[in-house]
């Protein structure tokens, strides 16, 4: 795969969606979770993704249960819990493993094009993000700490060329 318009995947309402749907759009990709101390993230990225989608972000969720066992719910319950508790609109996606032999095609092609500190590959924790230039390649990895408020500058600078 060479960009991340090369990938497809499930989306929280069970149907099949190409990333290329986005192609020519900068996107910020995230592992989220509804019971992770960075839960709360929901609102800055739904902020973010309020105030800078008409420029051409595209903020998309994806539910990860690998840590700590955060995400337990299924896709119904991910939803709701998305809209009722920070209105969340972005994009969500089906649950998904982003470490491992059972890892999602789509983050092991992040993790190796964006890799995290001293040059690993593997996923620490809930909401990590990805930010993907409108060229389908990844421009930088987040950490979890980095709050969204703390990125939206990257990703203005980002839009605006």
């Amino acid at each position: 795969m060479s960009s991340v318009y090369d990938f497809s995947v499930r989306d929280i309402d069970g149907n099949q969606r190409s990333l290329a749907e986005w192609r020519g759009k900068t996107l910020l990709i995230v592992n989220v979770a509804s019971k992770c101390g960075f839960t709360p993230q929901y609102r800055g990225l739904e902020t973010l993704w309020q105030d800078q989608r008409d420029l051409g972000l595209v903020v998309l969720g994806f539910p990860c249960d690998q840590f700590g066992h955060q995400e337990p719910g299924g896709e119904e319950e991910i939803k709701s819990f998305c809209s009722t508790q920070y209105d969340v609109t972005f994009p969500m996606f089906a649950k998904l493993e982003v470490n491992g032999d059972n890892a999602d095609p789509l983050y092991k092609w992040l993790k190796s094009e964006g890799k995290g500190i001293l040059g690993s590959e593997s996923i620490k924790w809930n909401f990590t993000k990805f930010l993907v230039g409108a060229d389908g390649q990844v421009v930088k990895r987040y950490a979890s700490t980095d709050a969204p408020e703390k990125i939206a500058r990257d990703t203005l600078a980002r839009l605006r060329g």
